[in-house]
């Protein structure tokens, strides 16, 4: 089962060589909440494998980012004492654009509104119909 989460890049590390065929990079995510008028912020450490490792390469920190990742869990015993382990394995990040009023208008031109009135004198109808 495959889970996302939005949120800003705090962190990000470099890539660690653990065994000869097998590595891993961590980075973290600040995910902001509000709950009944209260901002709650958590920090959520990820980690990527093998050649999942790059993906982090296209985004910085403070960009706005949507991580996709898979909970992978085991179990650990050492000396009769066992230990669960929790990862969250990041397979995709997007980065989010910020919201912005005047994205969607073209600013290289932008025509007057009353520039063609066809009431000015100089109104042409030249239409086919």
């Amino acid at each position: 089962m495959s889970y996302e989460l939005a949120g800003k890049l705090v962190a990000k590390y470099e890539t660690v060589q653990r065994t000869e065929t097998f590595k891993t990079r961590e980075f973290a995510v600040e995910k902001t909440d509000e709950i009944g008028g209260r901002t709650i912020v958590n920090y959520v450490k990820f980690q990527c494998v093998q050649d999942k490792t790059t993906i982090l390469d296209r985004v910085n920190i403070g960009d706005d980012i949507k991580v996709y990742f898979n909970i992978k869990g085991s179990k650990w015993e050492k000396e009769g004492k066992t230990n669960y382990i929790t990862n969250l394995d990041a397979w995709k990040i997007e980065q989010l654009l910020k919201s912005n009023a005047h994205s969607a208008i073209d600013n290289e031109y932008m025509e007057p509104l009353d520039t063609f009135s066809a009431n000015s004198s100089d109104a042409v109808d030249d239409l086919p119909f």
